[in-house]
Parts: structure tokens; C-alpha cells; sequence
């Protein structure tokens, strides 16, 4: 089981980015999948959670201005970040909860595999 994000970079405060987690050697839409980040210093935090039904949760910092989906048709979960502020700038993380479908967890121990981060930097 293999997870690779990509779409990470540099943007300035409003910007929009769309990190994407590709998945080989399972079916994402299978499982709770969950994006986290991690700043220096700062524990690993929740971002957002989709479940197998497509239902998404998501943290109140990032409510209403990220968006997750599931592309079936190439096994991947994209993160759409939009009116990004320098709070966001982290490694972002995706991660499936093989054990649970539906009544996601959120915090991270519960997750495996997880891929290998993209950082995300925002700043002017």
C-alpha cells in the first residue's frame, strides 16, 4: 500500500492550492481517508475527514475554505485549499483508517498507511 501527495508549494495569503493523494495497492473510497498537517514545532492536526459514503468533516480553521473529494476513476483524494493564510503553512499528510468506514476518527494514531507529506507554505 503506497499514498504519494503532491501539489504542494509556495503561495501568498488568498492563494489557492489543490494537493492531491494518489493511492496504489487499495481502494480509497473503501475507508475513512483523512488529510492532517504538521507545523514545526506543533503536534500533528486533523483537516479534514471524507468517509466511504463521500460525507466530509472538516476543522473549524479550515471550514469553508478547504474542500476534499474522492476521484474514483484514478484512486485519489485531492484537498482544495482556497483564501490560504500563513496559519496554514505545514507538511500536509493523507492517511487512511483501514479499520473504519463511516464514524470517522480524528485523531492521527488510528491512521495507517500514511504518505510522505507535502509542504505548504504560504506566505507574501
Amino acid at each position: 500500500v503506497l499514498l504519494v501527495e503532491s501539489g504542494g508549494g509556495l503561495v501568498q495569503p488568498g492563494g489557492s492550492l489543490r494537493l492531491s493523494c494518489a493511492a496504489s495497492g487499495l481502494t480509497l473510497g473503501a475507508f475513512c481517508m483523512a488529510w492532517f498537517r504538521q507545523a514545526p514545532g506543533n503536534k500533528r492536526e486533523w483537516v479534514g475527514i471524507i468517509d466511504s459514503d463521500g460525507t466530509t468533516t472538516y476543522a473549524d480553521s479550515v471550514k469553508g475554505r478547504f474542500t476534499i473529494s474522492l476521484a474514483n476513476s484514478n484512486n485519489t483524494l485531492n484537498l482544495q485549499m482556497n483564501n490560504l493564510k500563513p496559519e496554514d503553512t505545514a507538511v500536509y499528510y493523507c492517511a487512511v483508517d483501514r479499520w473504519r468506514q463511516r464514524y470517522c476518527y480524528h485523531y492521527p494514531e488510528v491512521y495507517n498507511p500514511w504518505g510522505q507529506g507535502t509542504q505548504v507554505t504560504v506566505s507574501s
